[in-house]
């Protein structure tokens, strides 16, 4: 008896790429984004991360500091500074402010992740990023020089976003849908970081204070602006205040500072008492 012919049978529907990628099939890609991180994060027995928000354009101080040497050796060799040199030697000097925050990152995540390697019991604290580049890397490098499992939640944008080389590479993650890369950024959530960034940053920022506002998760998360001078700069928190359309207390949400050493010891004190100790696990366990 010959075998029947099942040439021109279409495949079966998960592997049908047409459908896949059609609007019908959404609903699938969505649960594709929850259901492989899970799993992969469950493998890995990833449970807490500390997650770092800053600017995808910030430079390393090495390279913000040849940026503006190569801007000042070209005015220097055309002996004046036309208006658009004159405007890249501006955007340079600014460059190397920013690029301070990058060292900093880059430390606050290392000393994060070696204190966690020495803790015992079941929590151990991920350092986690956007999985990029500027303040993304910076965190996700410094929780590599401490030789520590770090995430990059990467996200498909037009211009392709490349992963930094410091997230390890089990644990780099590729997300279409914006909605669903923030689930990530917070359902594992202990502690989050926000360095100077852009419209993403202050999204996520926002998106996250609002979270904690509400009450909605229920657990605690200490969440600390590093970098004064600029939160101070973009963002009248006071003027929300004076305005009655948030309250003086939802100010305490969270803590700014421009030192490497307060957001340590901030960050470490509050996990300790909220995840370490008997009590802060039974509160845990209620939530």
């Amino acid at each position: 008896m010959s075998e029947p012919d099942q040439s021109n049978l279409p495949p079966v529907p998960y592997l049908n790429s047409e459908f896949m990628r059609s609007a019908d099939a959404r609903v699938i890609r969505i649960l594709a984004e929850y259901i492989e991180p899970y799993t992969r994060l469950r493998r890995h027995r990833i449970s807490d991360t500390i997650v770092f928000f800053g600017s995808a354009r910030s430079m390393s101080p090495t390279v913000a500091s040849a940026a503006l040497e190569a801007t000042r050796k070209a005015i220097d060799d055309l002996g004046d500074a036309t208006p658009e040199l004159e405007a890249r030697r501006s955007a340079a000097e600014q460059s190397i402010k920013l690029a301070r925050y990058y060292n900093d990152a880059m430390d606050l995540a290392r000393r994060i992740t070696e204190w966690s390697k020495g803790l015992t019991g079941q929590h151990h604290f991920i350092v986690c990023s956007g999985g990029s580049g500027g303040m993304m890397e910076a965190a996700n490098r410094g929780a590599s020089a401490a030789k520590g499992k770090t995430v990059g939640l990467n996200i498909q944008l037009p211009v392709e976003q490349e992963v930094n080389p410091y997230v390890s590479r089990e644990l780099v993650f590729n997300f279409h849908y914006f909605f669903m890369r923030k689930f990530w950024f917070v359902y594992l959530a202990k502690a989050l970081v926000v360095f100077p960034g852009g419209f993403g940053t202050m999204d996520e920022l926002f998106e996250v204070l609002t979270l904690i506002q509400t009450k909605t998760p229920r657990k605690q998360m200490p969440v600390v602006l590093f970098g004064e001078e600029f939160w101070n700069d973009v963002l009248n928190f006071d003027a929300l205040v004076k305005w009655g359309v948030v309250s003086p207390s939802d100010l305490n949400i969270f803590h700014k500072t421009d030192s490497v050493d307060d957001a340590f010891a901030f960050i470490t004190s509050r996990l300790e008492k909220l995840y370490l100790t008997p009590k802060g696990l039974e509160q845990v366990k209620l939530t």
